[in-house]
């Protein structure tokens, strides 16, 4: 594959082979397993991601609504920022070329997708979709006081473990690209692990908890979201180092400045700078930010003054019909009237 691919990464293999309805997400899937040619119709897969895909076609729906699940986070988390994670219809890189340079967007869409996988798949394996994977029953340990092991405990470490194989197959080059593909891809699944938590459950007479039985539950995906964006924020700038191996020249990262912490594995790192995104540009991916609505009364990055870059803002009014003067009738339904509301909403020049 040419080099000119990492834009082409996970999300906008899968993306599109779940937009083009060749996926059938849900439990009827298992019945095309006998259908290889499935998965010879998703665009860019690399040889080991073919196997993969032939030999476990049952998560296959998990790994791509993991896809979904990501790319949906991502646009929710940058919905007020200049770059707000906008996918392209009918192309190949969903992301355009954003993604080509090694930049904090690139570290996050890798970091969120990735988790988006294995997050998926895990929550599948509990849900008993999946006949290859299960209920977790290898970390539970003794019980504590007052409750006792049931449910469904969630195995993150299946989901993880599948998510490395299939996303992290094509970043097998030697170039410093890969690294930083990897190590991000690695930062998202990793999250999951660090938050799994016990999630209980009271039995007894009116909830009385007379008896406690608990399991082990990943976190919601909106708070590995916020996480992620986080690490974003203080994603650890990185230079490429040229070292000769055995196998000839490999690429490695090195952090920028040496008075900072140096990045763990759980923080996101990027070698190249991000352009502003405030004009269009094909070259680099952005859409600008001209008629994006702004909050004229936010100072931060969602504010009419950052988001639209100085070019200052239109307002116009919008009437919205809203319900209002709801009124609860015994028993039980909710009665409401239509009001009509008039709001300011204020748009980039």
């Amino acid at each position: 594959f040419p080099r000119g691919l990492p834009g082409m990464l996970l999300p906008s293999l899968l993306w599109h082979w779940v937009q083009e309805g060749s996926l059938a997400l849900g439990q009827q899937y298992s019945s095309l397993g006998s259908q290889p040619i499935l998965c010879g119709s998703i665009p860019g897969l690399v040889p080991k991601q073919l196997r993969f895909c032939r030999n476990y076609i049952e998560i296959m729906p998990s790994v791509a609504e993991g896809v979904k699940l990501g790319i949906q986070e991502c646009q929710h988390q940058f919905r007020g920022r200049r770059w707000n994670c906008t996918t392209i219809k009918d192309n190949l890189a969903i992301f355009g070329p954003v993604l080509d340079k090694a930049t904090r967007e690139s570290a996050f869409v890798h970091a969120i997708a990735s988790a988006g996988v294995a997050f998926a798949v895990t929550r599948s394996c509990a849900e008993g979709t999946s006949t290859m994977c299960g209920c977790d029953s290898h970390h539970k340990g003794p019980p504590g006081e007052g409750w006792k092991w049931g449910g469904c405990s969630e195995d993150a470490e299946f989901g993880v473990l599948v998510s490395r194989e299939f996303a992290d197959a094509r970043e097998n080059r030697p170039d410093a690209r890969s690294a930083m593909n990897r190590h991000n891809n690695e930062a998202g699944r990793t999250t999951i692990l660090d938050h799994m938590h016990l999630r209980c459950k009271c039995h007894g007479l009116s909830g009385s908890c007379e008896v406690k039985t608990c399991w082990w539950a990943q976190p919601d995906f909106r708070m590995l979201g916020d996480y992620l964006k986080d690490k974003y924020d203080s994603a650890s700038e990185m230079v490429v180092e040229k070292h000769r191996e055995s196998r000839g020249w490999v690429e490695t990262l090195r952090a920028k400045y040496a008075f900072f912490k140096h990045p763990t594995e759980r923080d996101l790192v990027y070698y190249e700078g991000s352009p502003n995104f405030c004009e269009p540009n094909p070259e680099t991916g952005s859409f600008g930010t001209r008629d994006r609505v702004c909050n004229v009364s936010s100072h931060g990055i969602e504010g009419c003054d950052l988001l639209c870059c100085g070019r200052g803002h239109n307002t116009r009014t919008e009437k919205r019909k809203e319900k209002c003067h709801c009124i609860f009738h015994w028993c039980c339904y909710v009665s409401c009237q239509e009001c009509v509301r008039v709001y300011d909403v204020h748009t980039c020049k």
